[in-house]
């Protein structure tokens, strides 16, 4: 899997619409990276993984008074091969990945909270924290693959509805296709939208 892929495949999304020839083959890719991208616009992550350990870096300390430590909002990480971290340069060993139970619900850790018996505080500055790590998710859930497959289904039929009007007015079946994702992927997505963060 790579970073942002495709989250169906040409056959699949052919299974889908139970169509059994290859005519129409350029347009499904089409169509499938097109609701792949749009799940990730709505969703604000991607669900695939990079291919190598890559450095970046956070901002955004956050001071958490009631638990009295220092945490920051990092990219969906979901293993720790090959994962380390820097506060300032300096090497940061003490600190925990959350929400703790994300990897028992097959969820990827979104923030780094450093341990308050940590030898390496940050400050607050900005930027400080670095991390070098597989980010992304190891599998794509099931639920962003259904989203795929309908709004994938919504884009190719989409050529058959003039002016964003599909169905039929004469049988009153008249609908006006709206601009954004069909509201079914909306509901399949609903607990995997991330807030969007604020620079």
């Amino acid at each position: 899997m790579a970073w942002a892929p495709d989250y169906l495949t040409g056959q699949e999304f052919a299974d889908y619409l139970r169509v059994h020839d290859d005519v129409d083959e350029v347009e499904f890719a089409v169509d499938i990276s097109a609701a792949s991208r749009a799940i990730d616009n709505h969703t604000n992550r991607q669900f695939g993984i990079v291919g190598a350990p890559e450095a970046r870096t956070y901002t955004r300390w956050h001071y958490d008074y009631e638990r009295g430590r220092w945490a920051i909002g990092i990219d969906d990480l979901m293993t720790t091969a090959g994962a380390a971290f820097t506060i300032d340069g300096t090497a940061l060993t003490d600190y925990t990945l959350e929400p703790r139970n994300a990897a028992a619900e097959g969820r990827p850790w979104t923030r780094l909270v450093v341990a308050r018996a940590s030898s390496v505080q940050p400050t607050g500055c900005e930027p400080e924290l670095g991390g070098t790590a597989l980010w992304g998710w190891t599998t794509v859930p099931v639920a962003v693959t259904l989203a795929c497959r309908l709004q994938g289904s919504r884009f190719n039929s989409r050529r058959d509805s003039p002016y964003g009007v599909a169905g039929s007015p004469d049988q009153g079946s008249e609908i006006r296709l709206l601009a954004r994702v069909d509201p079914d992927v909306g509901v399949s997505l609903r607990s995997y939208v991330r807030p969007r963060a604020v620079a």
